[in-house]
């Protein structure tokens, strides 16, 4: 039963598995829509709600995602996407803590780009991170992404700001 459940949480229902785009790309949208629905549904308390989320989505990606990896046999297979979404997730959360409130949608858009570039690309340190066993390396790498994506795209909007 464990082992549903963790394919299941790792591959975000199955979304992994299913659509024709690459894994990645779809654990990004998904923390992407869910971030703006939750933005929507309860901007004011955005930034307690999402970090709520974050807190919650850690432990169960570390988890999820290192079983199905065992389960299949290679260290960070691609149906999983449960640490993208983690990793994006991170990066809306610093956005809007840095933003002081909730991110424009085309913010939202630079944050999704951001982080599918520094994911694709890993560049050091963030690729050292997928060494890390188990879970932990198949997560690791995409919160270092996300939080990398978070503070550059701050950076940016502070100097043309």
């Amino acid at each position: 039963m464990s082992g549903h459940l963790a394919r299941r949480l790792a591959t975000v229902a199955g979304l992994g598995d299913l659509l024709p785009a690459p894994g990645t790309t779809v654990g990004s949208l998904v923390a992407a829509a869910a971030f703006v629905a939750l933005a929507r549904w309860a901007p004011a308390a955005l930034l307690p709600a999402a970090g709520i989320v974050l807190v919650l989505l850690l432990p169960v990606s570390v988890w999820a995602c290192g079983a199905e990896a065992a389960r299949r046999g290679v260290v960070d297979p691609g149906p999983v996407v449960l640490d993208e979404v983690a990793g994006q997730w991170l990066a809306l959360v610093v956005l809007t803590a840095g933003l002081g409130g909730p991110p424009s949608l085309a913010a939202i858009g630079v944050s999704f780009l951001a982080f599918r570039a520094l994911d694709v690309l890993k560049p050091w340190p963030i690729r050292r991170l997928e060494r890390l066993p188990g879970g932990w390396g198949v997560v690791a790498d995409d919160l270092a992404a996300g939080l990398v994506a978070a503070v550059v795209q701050l950076i940016s909007l502070r100097l043309l700001g």
